[in-house]
């Protein structure tokens, strides 16, 4: 059955900021993060896509994850390591466990090991092994492919993010890591001394831009599209939507599309987000519903029921926009959509 709404998903654009950021990361190979499906993409689609282009190292959160990218033959680690219930597609191979606690190194130890990558904590007080374990020799027997750490405020200019560079530099050699990996996207931007071996870009992979030195180099992936319900004139005076948050001035004509806060298009697009309708830039009027936006064809040419519209999905400025993180942008995107790549 065909759905009113789509993702238009440009397979060009996710591959060039994915060469865009191995570039940026110098001598260091360039993995990418495909966890959350992808960032809402659709996970498989988008490693074959990456793989194609020669990315050869893939992050996902949990063993769930990994399993549907196992046809696709690649190198995946699970970044939230290894529980009991796991054990059976971590000992198949299906993937490499990220330690982060005591119990998950014994767990690996206790199961014969096997390589594995490792996650420090290094001042984010999130996941990870603490300095202090592998000083204490935690890690001693275990084959170790990655030593990785995790930047807390790479999309700041803050003192913790030199803070947790040296940190983990000041690692180097003492577990016996083939690689160390620190950089996510923003990490990328803030220089070669943050590469490292191995970086692991995920949102600027899907067109966000966590540091303004990405704006120009990082190109839109994402374009939600839906079809209009209805076209119909509001008269002056009148409200529209829940809680009449938007009053006509004026007669206005108007369109109902089928694109809601159940989709991924959330409520802070209210009276603040933009539609492209036959190359025109309308507004939204009123409250985001869960099913339905409406917008306004105010000086619009020839928009009607049953044509499609594209909303502004430039990540920075629907971050902007709507109040939300680029991340929940693009996670949020829902299940109804159909995603159609390009």
């Amino acid at each position: 059955m065909p759905a009113p709404l789509r993702l238009r998903l440009d397979g060009d654009a996710l591959v060039r900021n994915w060469q865009t950021l191995d570039r940026m990361s110098g001598r260091a190979a360039c993995g990418a993060a495909v966890k959350a499906n992808g960032y809402g993409l659709g996970a498989v689609e988008v490693a074959r896509r990456l793989a194609g282009a020669g990315c050869r190292d893939f992050f996902v959160s949990n063993w769930r994850e990994a399993v549907e990218l196992a046809p696709l033959g690649l190198a995946v680690s699970v970044l939230h390591g290894v529980r009991d219930e796991d054990m059976a597609a971590a000992r198949a191979g299906v993937a490499r466990p990220v330690l982060n606690t005591p119990a998950q190194v014994a767990r690996w130890k206790a199961a014969g090991g096997g390589a594995c990558d490792v996650m420090v904590d290094t001042g984010m007080n999130r996941l990870g092994v603490s300095a202090q374990d592998l000083a204490d020799g935690l890690l001693d027997g275990l084959t170790i492919e990655t030593l990785m750490s995790h930047l807390a405020c790479a999309d700041e200019d803050a003192a913790m993010n030199a803070l947790q560079r040296d940190r983990f530099a000041a690692l180097q050699g003492i577990t016996g890591a083939r690689r160390m990996s620190l950089a996510n996207s923003a990490g990328i931007a803030l220089g070669h001394d943050y590469a490292f071996d191995l970086t692991r870009p995920g949102l600027a992979v899907y067109g966000g831009v966590p540091r303004g030195e990405l704006g120009e180099v990082i190109t839109p992936v994402v374009y939600p599209e839906a079809e209009i319900l209805q076209v119909r004139r509001v008269r002056a005076g009148d409200a529209v939507g829940y809680n009449a948050t938007w009053t006509a001035k004026a007669d206005t004509d108007v369109a109902v599309v089928n694109l809601g806060y159940a989709d991924g298009y959330f409520r802070g697009f209210s009276d603040t987000g933009m539609v492209f309708a036959r190359g025109q830039r309308l507004p939204v009027l009123g409250r985001v519903s869960m099913d339905l936006a409406t917008i306004s064809l105010d000086g619009a040419d020839a928009v009607s029921e049953g044509d499609w519209v594209s909303f502004d999905y430039h990540l920075l400025a629907a971050a902007l926009a709507s109040g939300m993180s680029q991340y929940e942008l693009l996670t949020g995107l829902g299940r109804r959509f159909v995603r159609i790549w390009g």
